[in-house]
C-alpha cells in the first residue's frame, strides 16, 4: 500500500539517538552509529521523531510499503519492556533495545590503592547550571569562558572541577534525557552576551553528540567568531579526545 513513512538520511545522521527515544513504537534503533528504521510496519508515519532530529536527517516520503501493524508494535514494545537484549530476528544484533549504546551496562574498576580523603573545593561560579534553566542574559555571562558539558562527564572524570570548570561558567545538559534541541537557547546566549570562548565536554556515547551538534549550530547561527574546543570523555573516565 502507498502511505506516508519516514526516511532517514544516514549521511546526515549523527547517531545522537534522540529520534529513537521519541519514537513511541520502537521503530528506530541506532545501528553502527546511525539511526535506522528497523521495520516499516512499526512506523505509524506521524513523525514524532522529526522535530527532535538536530541535523534534519529525517523526512517524510510516500512509498509502497507495509501497513502500520499495531499488534506487531505492541509485541515489539512488550519485548523491549521485558529487558530483552536483542530486537526481533530481523533487527541487526548490534541494535540496542533502548536505541542508544549509552545504556549498555558495564562494570568499571579503578586503582584505589592511592585513595586519599581529600576535600576538593568546588569551582562552580554560578547558579543555575542546567541549560534549560539558565537565563539568556545574566551578569556572569559577560566576558565568560563558557563550559558546556554533558551531565555524565562530571561523574566519569574525577578531576572535572579543576580541569574543566575552573575559571569557566558551567552549563550542563543531556540531549537524550531532556529530549530537547539546545540550539535555540545556546544561540540566544551567544548572541546576547560577550562570550570569550566555548569548551564542550561530552561522553563518547553516540547520543552525546547531540550537545556537540547544538553548540556547533549555535555558534554558526550567532554570527560571531568565538574560539571553541571539544573534549570527549570515555565511559571509563579517560580523556579520549582533547
Amino acid at each position: 500500500m502507498i502511505r506516508t513513512i519516514i526516511r532517514i538520511d544516514e549521511d546526515a545522521c549523527n547517531g545522537c539517538g534522540l529520534c529513537a527515544n521519541a519514537c513511541k513504537e520502537g521503530a528506530i534503533a541506532i545501528i553502527n552509529g546511525k539511526a535506522k528504521l528497523i521495520r516499516d510496519d512499526y512506523c505509524d508515519g506521524l513523525g514524532n521523531c522529526l522535530p527532535v532530529c538536530p541535523t534534519g536527517a529525517i523526512t517524510f516520503e510516500e512509498r509502497d510499503t507495509l501497513a502500520f501493524d499495531e499488534e506487531a508494535v505492541q509485541k515489539h514494545m512488550d519485548t523491549l519492556s521485558m529487558g530483552n537484549n536483542q530486537l526481533e530476528n530481523e533487527t541487526s544484533k548490534e541494535a540496542k533495545p533502548c536505541g542508544c549504546p549509552s545504556s549498555a551496562a558495564k562494570v568499571l574498576s579503578h586503582n584505589t590503592a592511592m585513595d586519599h580523603d581529600i576535600e576538593i573545593e568546588s569551582n562552580l561560579r554560578q547558579w543555575p547550571v542546567q541549560i534549560k534553566l539558565v537565563p539568556v542574559n545574566a551578569p556572569y555571562f559577560e566576558q565568560a569562558n563558557l563550559l558546556i558539558a554533558a551531565d555524565c562527564t562530571a561523574y566519569a572524570y574525577g578531576n572535572f572541577h579543576n580541569k574543566f570548570m575552573k575559571n569557566r561558567i558551567t552549563l550542563i545538559g543531556c540531549p537524550k534525557l531532556d529530549g530537547v534541541d539546545y540550539t535555540e537557547k545556546l544561540t540566544a546566549i551567544l548572541e546576547n552576551n560577550n562570550i570569550k570562548s566555548v569548551h564542550v565536554v561530552r561522553m563518547e556515547v553516540p547520543c552525546c553528540r547531540g550537545i556537540e551538534m547544538a553548540v556547533k549550530q549555535a555558534l554558526q547561527a550567532s554570527g560571531k567568531f568565538i574560539p571553541w574546543q571539544i573534549t570527549v570523555i570515555g565511559t571509563d573516565g579517560s580523556i579520549l579526545e582533547d
